[in-house]
Parts: C-alpha cells; sequence; structure tokens
C-alpha cells in the first residue's frame, strides 16, 4: 500500500473508531472463489488464489481496527466432495499460505488458531498447523480461527456426545446440562459468540457455520466475490453493524436506559403469575 493510500486509510479506520463500537469477533464465510473466476474465463484455482491474498488484507486490517477475534471459514466438511484436484489444490494453497504468512502473523503479534476436525487433514499440513499454533500461541493483538474441516452439525453432535459421556459416567445429571454446558464443548469455547457475520458473494445461508454461537450474530451479506472483498467493503460492514441497535430479547427502551428485564415469572403481578 502506497503511503497516500495508506494514510487515507488510516483516516477512515479513526472515523470507524470514532463512529461506534468495533466488533470483538467477526466471522466471514469467504465465498466466490469459483465464480470470480468462472466469470474471467479463468480455472477456479485462480479465485482461490486470488481469494488468499484477500484474506491476508483483511486480517491486517481487522488487526488494525483492534478486532480480537476473526473467524474464518475456510473449508468445510462438505469441501470434501469437490473434485480431487481442487481439494488437492485446496492443500497445497493451506500448506503455502501458512508457510508464508506465519512470519507476518508472528510479527504482528497474532495468534493463529483453528476449529474443526483437523485430524481428516494431510499430516503434512497437520504438522505445519500445529507448529503455527504453538509459535504464535502467547500473542495478544488478535486471534485469527481458521475453520477447517468445519461443519456447525458436527461440532454439535460432538458436544452431545462429551455431554453424554458425563452423563453416562454419573458426573452430570440430564437436569443439570445448561447452554453453558454446550458451549463449553464447542471448539469455540474459549472465544465469544460472534458480534459480525459477513456473506460475500450474496447467498442467504449459513452454510453449516457456527449454527449454536451466531443465535444473536448480526449478518452482513454482499454481493461482491470474496477475491473482490475489500477493506471498503468490510469497512461498510462495521458501519452498517454500528447502526444496528442489538437487542438480546429486550425492548429498545431497556437498551436505552440500562434497563433490567424480568428474572423469573414469580416477579410478574400476582393476578398473572
Amino acid at each position: 500500500m502506497r503511503k497516500t493510500e495508506s494514510q487515507s486509510d488510516e483516516k477512515l479506520q479513526d472515523e470507524l473508531k470514532n463512529s461506534g463500537e468495533i466488533p470483538k469477533h467477526i466471522a466471514i464465510i469467504m465465498d466466490g472463489n469459483g465464480r470470480w473466476a468462472r466469470r474471467r474465463g479463468l480455472p477456479r484455482v485462480a479465485g482461490h488464489k486470488r481469494g488468499v491474498e484477500t484474506v491476508r488484507d483483511i486480517v491486517e486490517a481487522c488487526a488494525q481496527l483492534g478486532v480480537k477475534f476473526l473467524t474464518l471459514y475456510t473449508f468445510s466438511t462438505e469441501n470434501w466432495k469437490r473434485p480431487k484436484d481442487e481439494v488437492s489444490t485446496l492443500m497445497r494453497l493451506l500448506l503455502k499460505s501458512l508457510k508464508d504468512r506465519t512470519d507476518e502473523l508472528d510479527k504482528n503479534d497474532i495468534k493463529l488458531d483453528t476449529i474443526g476436525d483437523v485430524k481428516a487433514f494431510p499430516l503434512v499440513v497437520q504438522k505445519r498447523l500445529y507448529d503455527d499454533i504453538e509459535r504464535t500461541k502467547n500473542n495478544k493483538r488478535m486471534t485469527l480461527n481458521l475453520a477447517l474441516s468445519y461443519s456447525g452439525r458436527w461440532e454439535l453432535l460432538e458436544a452431545i456426545k462429551s455431554i453424554g459421556r458425563l452423563v453416562q459416567e454419573g458426573k452430570l445429571s440430564i437436569d443439570e446440562i445448561t447452554e453453558r454446558h454446550v458451549s463449553d464443548f464447542l471448539t469455540t469455547k474459549n472465544i465469544p459468540d460472534p458480534d459480525l457475520l459477513i456473506r460475500t458473494s450474496g447467498e442467504f445461508r449459513v452454510s453449516n457455520f457456527l449454527l449454536w454461537q451466531i443465535a444473536y450474530t448480526e449478518f452482513f451479506i454482499t454481493d461482491v466475490y470474496w477475491p473482490d472483498f475489500s477493506r471498503k467493503h468490510l469497512y461498510d460492514a462495521i458501519k452498517d453493524f454500528q447502526r444496528r441497535e442489538r437487542r438480546f430479547g429486550k425492548i429498545s427502551e431497556q437498551i436505552k436506559k440500562n434497563g433490567k428485564g424480568l428474572k423469573n415469572v414469580s416477579d410478574l403481578p400476582k393476578e398473572i403469575a
């Protein structure tokens, strides 16, 4: 980025920080690489390669803005069903990205982590991934979560199995199970739920991504394909987020006055309760 562009970007970031809350956790469904390539008469791999460059820029922008967690839907469980050549290409791109970018992540105090069934990946990818996670584990500025071989249903099923084992072993009764128990057995147990979910390419679906965690997440859908997604689009998404009123079941007046809601039915008037 040239100096004048960098100065202009810094100004935009300052305006964004001053205009409202920056989401603590942003999740992104990076969609449209193949269609981006097809529209240009290019092989799908060209879209994936361009998408990797977009990842680099958006990671940098989020860290500069003060986002604490960025979760990228990198490779879903369903992606294993794609043609063998494309899956092989994606594995090579992932491995190359880890080799090329980890130094940069570490230098910028960014922690690398992953959610998903990583054991499904080739051993060489697993080793590189675990080594890079170990190397960056003490970084504090931002955590970059890569969702790899990830499925929201798989994650919930694994949590249910873990809770079931506790019940079977007599360590937990069925009536004691709470939402907290479910959250504690998810791969995202150590991070807050996303404040903002961005989906590129104009599709209106969650595609089996963070099904439990996005219960109160704000959505931003853009028609832009992921390879063309820029800092400007990211800033637009955050501006839109800042205009939202997040009520979490309350009404506007409660949010404005920081009012407390009903704790239980016994608090209702006697003629109702």
